[in-house]
């Protein structure tokens, strides 16, 4: 099989299309953010008026290409991209798939060859172990496959399989992505196979770990009670998504489509993590994307300039987004379409500068002036309840030039996590902390690249053994290198 030669191929641009579509739909009962009500005065003051997002909405669609119209009408075949380990169904769906699928759900099984190699120090041999899986019900179907709750029969473990149709011409990029991946903050890939259908069309079925809630479900168990998430839960959430995005971005991967629906919540034990990779993608500087990509609320303003060589801020900006609605309550940016979408982000940041629009995206055209707005005090947008630490971090991960977004990585070292470092600290019910410095040996390479070891790995952490053999030669390295520009200074040689 080859690799696909574009993202036209399967499973990539319709399923972020289905995402889009499903955001949209998914979050039509929540309530929109309430910002600060804006009395009718001249836009000439700096502050926005119901004409003015008139007006600018009519040109912004007059400049905006017929693309990025398109993101506000998604057909109608479109369906919703749902988190692996969802524990309801979708809101939206076709009823009678649904039927249809829960009438078979008893008479399935699904059947895995799976051939292992075990070598020898003389020669090599191969063995075949089957598995065999029994699906319990659909926890989400839509235009990309089914996913299904279902058992291991010989061990009785529960797992989540989504099942996609394989074009036979191309290598599925989501199996790809997720062979490569391993971390604690990532749902793993446990196996996968193939089965054919009634039609000798070809699936591929991609065996996860089971986890039964999404943080978006926890959002709306919240709103459904009037509340809003803890401070403390939403710190350590946020936590665990931002070490799971820089970590795949080490990977050279971008997301693409990081949403509350794509982040899985263990809800005993506070375990956070990122899936469903079926948008997502190694960026090769220099290859063209498609923009209209990723849910969108969540939609970076690159995306809505319509960049095609953008980079993996687009995720850090999804990640400040799920971070504003779990501060708020609701979503932080709710456009009901692609230009609707950039007003709704020009209401709080405020009118980007001719820079910031080609920092985004350097060959749009730069001939549309948006009207004068001022940006709104974050404090304001989120009522005076968030603390100065959550408002100086989302503010540095909400801005409009990429390159000026703090990475996932240097988030960890933001003070709005410190109180995570701290000794003795418990969850509220008295249980542990989920692991939190466990990072792997190529984490810990980043982290040392920055300069972040003392910061992120707390003095009273007991590693395991490849951690702390690692951590034990940077301190090594450390001291050597000290000493060394201490014997360089004392000898009078320049400095270096």
């Amino acid at each position: 099989m080859s690799v696909r030669p574009s993202e036209n191929g399967h499973g990539a641009h319709h399923h972020a299309a289905a995402s889009a579509a499903a955001s949209a739909s998914m979050n039509a009962t929540a309530a929109p953010a309430a910002l600060p009500h804006h009395r009718s005065t001249s836009s000439s003051t700096g502050e926005i008026t119901r004409q003015t997002v008139n007006d600018m909405s009519a040109q912004l669609s007059a400049v905006l290409s017929a693309k990025a119209k398109q993101s506000s009408h998604p057909t109608h075949h479109h369906q919703p991209s749902l988190a692996v380990g969802m524990g309801g169904l979708p809101m939206v769906q076709q009823q009678q798939d649904q039927e249809q699928l829960a009438n078979n759900m008893d008479r399935l099984r699904i059947q895995n060859e799976e051939q292992k190699k075990k070598s020898s120090s003389s020669s090599k041999s191969s063995t075949k172990k089957s598995l065999s899986y029994a699906a319990e019900r659909v926890i989400g179907n839509g235009s990309f496959g089914v996913v299904y709750q279902a058992s291991v029969i010989d061990t009785g473990e529960t797992v989540a399989i989504k099942k996609v149709l394989q074009d036979r011409r191309f290598k599925n990029r989501e199996l790809d992505i997720m062979s490569t991946l391993d971390h604690p903050n990532v749902v793993q890939l446990r196996h996968c196979f193939y089965s054919r259908g009634e039609k000798d069309d070809v699936y591929l079925n991609l065996v996860m770990e089971y986890i039964p809630e999404t943080i978006h479900r926890t959002l709306r168990n919240h709103t459904k009670a009037n509340k809003l998430v803890p401070p403390f839960y939403v710190k350590l959430y946020m936590y665990q998504l931002a070490r799971s995005v820089a970590y795949i971005h080490a990977q050279g991967v971008c997301h693409r489509d990081i949403k509350p629906q794509n982040v899985l919540l263990n809800t005993k034990t506070s375990d956070v993590k990122l899936c469903d990779f079926g948008s997502a993608k190694c960026l090769v500087k220099g290859e063209p994307n498609v923009s209209y990509i990723c849910s969108r609320y969540y939609r970076a303003p690159e995306l809505v300039f319509e960049a095609t060589e953008y980079t993996t801020a687009i995720d850090t900006w999804s990640v400040g987004c799920v971070f504003g609605e779990l501060l708020l309550g609701s979503p932080l940016f709710p456009g009901e379409s692609g230009v609707g979408q950039l007003i709704e982000i020009i209401k709080v940041l405020g009118s980007p500068s001719k820079e910031e629009v080609l920092a985004m995206n350097p060959n749009h055209s730069a001939s549309f002036r948006f009207p004068s707005i001022k940006p709104q005090s974050w404090a304001k947008v989120f009522r005076n309840k968030a603390s100065e630490k959550a408002l100086d971090l989302i503010s540095k991960w909400l801005r409009y030039k990429p390159t000026e977004r703090l990475t996932p990585l240097e988030s960890l070292a933001h003070p709005f996590f410190d109180e995570l470092r701290e000794a003795g600290l418990k969850l509220p019910n008295g249980r542990p902390l989920p692991p939190l410095f466990n990072f792997t040996p190529k984490e810990l390479k980043l982290i040392e690249a920055k300069g972040l070891t003392k910061k992120l790995i707390p003095s009273w952490y007991v590693p395991t053994q490849t951690t702390s053999q690692h951590i034990s030669n940077t301190h090594h390295h450390r001291s050597s290198s000290n000493s060394s520009n201490s014997s360089s200074s004392s000898s009078g040689a320049p400095g270096q």
